[in-house]
């Protein structure tokens, strides 16, 4: 990601809007699974998950939520927001190999107290809505450049 650059109280306008893609990978969901402890067989058993209405493996419905943080956190308004609230109402599963793009509208500015509310939608790569909802987050006063920050090479046995 390189730079990550916000957008300051006093920049952001409704309609503004900002877009977050990231594809479901089968180590995303070993990895979600192990830091949430959500280790339900229908997203880690292949097997158990031929036997669900989605015929295979699925990723977590919150990992999508995630992906609405990352957006909020990365994009609209950026480096230094403060998360308050999410709602989110899942409507289709992800599967290994989609693609998810939140997209993040502003729908309301409270200046004085630096809110904002965002529509927050995720679709996958054949357009199909995956999840809505709304998120409130106290938006930065100050534009701010920062470094993203790096991840490790995480390695699998």
């Amino acid at each position: 990601m390189g730079l990550l650059e916000n957008h300051p109280i006093d920049q952001i306008v409704i309609g503004q809007t900002a877009t977050y893609s990231k594809t479901l990978t089968e180590a995303d969901v070993i990895l979600f699974a192990a830091c949430s402890g959500d280790v339900n067989p229908v997203h880690l058993d292949k097997t158990y998950a031929t036997t669900t209405p989605f015929g295979e493996p699925i990723g977590h419905g919150m990992w999508t939520g995630a992906l609405v943080s990352a957006a909020i956190a990365t994009q609209l308004p950026g480096p230094g927001t403060v998360y308050r609230s999410q709602s989110l109402s899942f409507k289709h599963p992800v599967k290994i190999g989609d693609v998810v793009t939140v997209t993040l509208t502003v729908t309301e500015i409270k200046s004085r107290v630096k809110l904002v509310t965002l529509d927050c939608e995720a679709h996958n790569q054949d357009g199909k809505l995956i999840a809505k909802g709304i998120a409130e987050v106290i938006a930065p006063a100050e534009k701010l450049s920062v470094s993203a920050g790096q991840l490790p090479n995480i390695e699998f046995k």
